[in-house]
C-alpha cells in the first residue's frame, strides 16, 4: 500500500481512516475536498485543482479521501489500494448530523476559510439529503467499478462497519496500536 484511495458516503469516516492510514503508512495525506472547494464554497476548476492535488502528492506515497471519481482518473490509475467505506445510512446520518451541528455552532473553519451553515444541515440540498442520494448510487454504481479495478490488479478492500474496520485494521497492521487505542488520542473519533 503506496498510493491508496478512501472513498464512501459523506460521513462514513473517511478522512479519519486516511489520516490514520497516512501516519502509519509514513506518506502524505490529501483530503480531496480540501482541493475541489474554493472560498464561498465555489468550486475549483479542474485544472486547479488536478495541479494542486498533483503537488501534494509529489513526495511518493500518498492515502486520498474524497468521491470525486469525474474529476479523478489520473489518481485512480496511480493508485494500488481502494477502501471503501460502505457504512450504513444509520450510522452515516447521525454522525453527519452531529459533526454539521457541531461545525455551525463552533463557526468551524473548512477548507479555503468556509464554513457550514444551517442550510448544510437542514437545507433543501443538505448534507443529510446529499448522504442518503449518494449512498445510493454508491450502492449501484461502485460494485462494478470495484470490480473492474481489482480484475486490473488493483486492490480492493470494502468494509462495512465500524467493526469491520477495526478488523482489517488489526489484520493489516498487528503490530500497530488498536484503531480504538488511536481514537482515545485524536480530536475526532468516528
Amino acid at each position: 500500500m503506496r498510493h491508496v484511495i478512501v472513498i464512501g458516503t459523506s460521513g462514513a469516516g473517511k478522512s479519519t481512516l486516511a489520516k490514520r492510514l497516512s501516519r502509519r503508512l509514513g506518506v502524505v495525506h490529501v483530503e480531496l475536498d480540501a482541493f475541489a472547494h474554493g472560498p464561498g464554497w465555489k468550486p475549483v476548476p479542474q485544472e486547479g485543482f488536478q495541479r494542486d492535488v498533483e503537488e501534494h502528492l509529489a513526495s511518493g506515497g500518498w492515502v486520498c479521501d474524497g468521491n470525486y471519481f469525474g474529476r479523478t482518473a489520473w489518481l485512480w490509475e496511480q493508485a494500488d489500494t481502494v477502501i471503501w467505506l460502505d457504512m450504513p445510512l444509520h450510522l452515516v446520518l447521525p454522525r453527519l448530523a452531529r459533526r454539521s451541528l457541531r461545525r455551525i455552532l463552533t463557526r468551524e473553519r473548512l477548507w479555503n476559510g468556509n464554513r457550514e451553515n444551517w442550510s448544510a444541515l437542514l437545507g433543501k440540498e443538505s448534507v443529510l439529503t446529499w448522504a442518503a442520494a449518494s449512498h445510493r448510487r454508491h450502492a449501484v454504481d461502485l460494485p462494478p467499478r470495484l470490480a473492474a479495478w481489482e480484475r486490473d490488479g488493483m486492490t480492493v478492500v470494502r468494509l462495512r462497519s465500524p467493526r469491520e474496520v477495526r478488523i482489517w485494521w488489526r489484520r493489516t497492521f498487528p503490530e500497530a496500536p488498536t484503531m480504538d487505542h488511536q481514537a482515545e488520542n485524536e480530536e475526532e473519533n468516528p
